[in-house]
């Protein structure tokens, strides 16, 4: 029994995709980015939509594909200690609703990326590779895989 626990999960990091209001927050967020690198008045409309996809990118692969762990303290003797937080969305389930709403989401500002940006080429690699590496881990082939021994620990 765990006195002074707040909550009634092993660990919390498993459901808070599914709390009420996290994708509506999250598509704020993205917007509200996207917003504010429209509003420096030497950025091109192209360049912001590829500042905007890159920058989603990277902090979502770091907060889903590099950070490891819990928060909180949790009853489950370290056993996440070692799993992404990607790895303990749903308990690991594959394909859950929050899991399809993660990887379809960067996929969808792809797509407005390259349209807005006019296929360049540049851009296009650029957004390309940045879709590439937050869209492989999230693979399940790759669930608790650390290539080259990358973030093992």
């Amino acid at each position: 029994m765990n006195v002074g626990v707040a909550h009634s999960e092993m660990n919390p990091n498993t459901r808070v995709m599914n709390s009420r209001g996290i994708w509506l927050a999250y598509i704020i967020s993205v917007a509200v980015l996207h917003i504010i690198f429209l509003s420096i008045p030497f950025f091109s409309v192209p360049v912001v939509w590829t500042l905007t996809n890159v920058i989603h990118n990277l902090v979502m692969y770091w907060f889903l594909h590099t950070v490891k762990g819990t928060p909180f303290e949790t009853p489950d003797q370290g056993k996440d200690r070692l799993l992404t937080h990607w790895e303990q969305i749903d308990y690991g389930t594959q394909w859950t609703s929050s899991r399809k709403f993660l990887s379809i989401s960067p996929i969808i500002l792809y797509i407005l990326t390259s349209f807005y940006t006019k296929y360049d080429p540049v851009h296009f690699v650029i957004n390309t590779t940045s879709l590439l590496s937050v869209l492989l881990p999230k693979l399940p082939l790759f669930h608790g895989v650390r290539l080259f021994g990358i973030n093992q620990y």
